[in-house]
């Protein structure tokens, strides 16, 4: 390529596009309130690319080009906050807040003004700048040390690069969250891929900003609200509102809705309120702060051990409503699974109109006793999956319901298995199974095929250019050119990365396949048992179970799988294709070498299958049950009773922070 223009133009150039695009960022993603449509916004960024392509030298932390992530971290480093990130003491009445209004104006020689904010339901995390130039960012952790996520905090747009005032130092405290339409894409992504569905928009936040490749952080389209200032050097600021307005003016996207009150009962109204119009919002709240304003006040009133005594957070209750269920759906996923959803007049939860909530399987429509008919309560879980609470009355005459055993998609005899709730579909060939299959194939953590998501999946499918998985590897240019929407490029793109996908490792092809039981870290343990297909496909029942973890079930599913005809013709297939058939065996940490650990609860930013990965990757065993030769249990928020099994039988408790202390020594 030749040069486009000379270095010190270029360089010239460069800083006006990095301070345009900026500009347009700040427009869009803190204001709301877009300058340029997306064609001239992605004309500056390739042009930006393309001189920093051409001059790598051009490129620093600070570019808009950063934001897209890529740098993966091996590990996350400490960071010591120099000011304690707190939390706040919570409150759940109105008496409660008058009660906090006396103790106030009981300590104060003064009426006090209070600012009322929402507050956001996501993960505190620290911002520092030197010089105007963001530097570096952390979570809380335990309020006193916090990791640093510096690279994966770029990737989200509201985030300045650059101050609009050079201020020597300042740390900043905000709130990173998933809006709600990021949530239910995320949502929809997992359940096509067979993966367990996020929690809530709070966990699926921190899930994303713990990722170890920040080009993936960047997929989850996070967001931020910043609240607080930590510290700030070359500005005096008296009140909370004065730094408010201050953050405001440095470019910072603002906590949304804050107001000023001298009275406690108008106070409560605005905390009411916010309640009220909670799920117009745009994102999750699931409280309101209310806060003194005034910098010297707050250091008359001081602090406990645990939390300030100048704020308190107003927790609001989940909302819930009753209607009357008309019917239950069956939907076929991935796997086979026949998914109960229930069908019920429309209900206003949240800001937004609700007619049907899953009912998971038929162990929970049988323990709430579900019928045809019943008027029911529904909520909104994490105010975004509406799920059935509870039956308020049973429609007269109303009988149990149970799902009916034949699939609807194809009309085969469904089967249960005596260990599992969920019934299933046992035809590999359904056709409500296909499209999953295939999408799930394609998707980033099995085959990770670059493009081919749901909707081009659905595209070659409904073209009847693929029928199972191996048909993809039959795909030429001119079959792709012949869908809507692509040209000579896309189409290209799309054959290379499926090309690409050849050389991935037998374990993400074990977990592509969608065997039963399989996950991403059995598939792992399987491979380092038996290091190629050829090996795997020969292995007995007993060579399967005696792999850690693996029981006669799962042993059981593998074994069936890896005999099934339909199976075996498929991966002769891709075997004929030219993918990967063997496994690289990786070497093991040992700072957990022989230590057996049961988990338990939801741990604050790893799901379950992250955390036994991490243990079982430093040596460490992950067992199902407490005994007395458990070394730890790690315990998350809503653990059962194997921490109470734990703590009878004398065995250590730790947290993930603790767990992660452990494997940095």
């Amino acid at each position: 390529m030749e040069n486009i223009i000379d270095f010190k133009t270029a360089k010239v150039r460069h800083t006006e596009l990095s301070e345009e695009i900026e500009k347009h960022n700040y427009s869009y993603y803190v204001l709301d309130n877009p300058t340029v449509d997306d064609y001239q916004y992605d004309a500056l960024m390739q042009e930006l690319c393309a001189l920093e392509k051409e001059y790598p030298e051009l490129v620093t932390p600070h570019s808009p080009s950063q934001r897209v992530g890529g740098f993966a971290e091996s590990s996350f480093e400490k960071v010591p906050h120099a000011v304690q990130m707190g939390s706040l003491q919570d409150v759940f009445s109105v008496g409660e807040l008058r009660d906090f209004d006396a103790r106030v104006r009981q300590a104060l020689s003064v009426p006090p003004t209070y600012i009322v904010e929402p507050k956001i339901d996501g993960l505190s995390v620290s911002l520092e700048y030197r010089d105007g130039l963001f530097l570096r960012g952390s979570t809380r952790g335990d309020g006193f040390i916090g990791e640093d996520i510096t690279e994966n905090l770029r990737t989200i747009k509201s985030i300045p690069m650059k101050l609009n005032e050079s201020v020597p130092f300042i740390e900043v405290r905000g709130e990173v969250y998933m809006p709600r339409k990021s949530f239910e894409k995320l949502i929809q992504r997992q359940e096509i891929n067979g993966e367990v569905p996020a929690k809530n928009p709070r966990n699926a936040a921190a899930g994303s900003l713990r990722q170890k490749d920040s080009k993936i952080t960047a997929q989850r389209e996070l967001d931020i609200f910043i609240f607080n200032i930590q510290q700030v050097e070359g500005k005096e600021l008296v009140s909370h509102k004065q730094s408010l307005e201050y953050m405001k003016k440095l470019g910072f996207k603002v906590i949304d809705g804050y107001e000023e009150f001298c009275d406690i009962e108008n106070a409560i109204e605005k905390i009411s309120a916010i309640g009220e119009n909670r799920g117009k919002l745009a994102y999750d709240i699931d409280g309101a702060v209310i806060k003194v304003d005034d910098f010297k006040d707050r250091n008359v009133l001081g602090a406990t051990s645990k939390v300030p005594k100048w704020a308190v957070a107003f927790k609001y209750p989940p909302e819930e409503k009753e209607t009357t269920l008309k019917n239950i759906e069956i939907n076929v996923g991935r796997t086979g699974a026949l998914t109960p959803v229930a069908l019920f007049d429309p209900i206003t939860l949240a800001g937004t109109s609700v007619s049907r909530a899953t009912l998971h399987n038929q162990d929970i429509i049988t323990d709430l006793d579900v019928r045809l008919g019943d008027t029911i309560i529904v909520r909104k879980a994490g105010e975004i999956i509406p799920e059935v609470v509870r039956v308020k009355e049973h429609s007269e005459g109303s009988e149990p319901y149970f799902i009916p055993m034949v699939c609807p998609a194809c009309g085969a005899e469904a089967v249960r298995d005596e260990d599992e709730a969920v019934i299933r579909c046992p035809n590999i060939d359904c056709p409500a199974q296909l499209l999953r299959n295939i999408i799930h194939f394609a998707s980033r953590n099995a085959m990770n095929i670059e493009g081919l998501g749901s909707a081009n999946v659905e595209l070659l499918v409904n073209h009847g250019l693929v029928k199972t998985v191996a048909d993809l590897y039959a795909l030429t240019l001119a079959d792709i050119l012949t869908l809507p929407g692509f040209k000579e490029k896309s189409a290209g793109n799309l054959i290379s990365a499926i090309k690409k996908s050849k050389e991935n490792e037998l374990d993400r092809l074990l977990f592509a396949l969608g065997i039963k039981g399989i996950g991403q870290r059995s598939a792992s343990l399987l491979c380092e048992r038996f290091p190629s297909m050829e090996k795997l496909m020969s292995a007995s029942r007993e060579d399967i179970v005696a792999i850690d973890n693996f029981g006669d079930i799962l042993a059981e599913n593998v074994y069936n799988a890896m005999r099934e005809p339909h199976r075996i013709a498929l991966i002769e297939r891709l075997k004929n294709f030219g993918l990967n058939m063997s496994y690289t065996v990786k070497e093991t940490g040992k700072k957990l070498d022989g230590l057996k650990f049961v988990l338990t609860g939801t741990l604050p930013t790893m799901t379950r299958d992250e955390a036994k990965a991490l243990i079982e990757s430093n040596g460490g065993k992950c067992i199902g049950s407490v005994s007395s030769k458990t070394n730890y249990v790690l315990a998350g928020e809503e653990a059962g009773s194997k921490l109470t099994k734990a703590q009878q039988l004398g065995v250590a408790v730790i947290t993930e922070e603790e767990l992660l202390a452990m494997l940095s020594q």
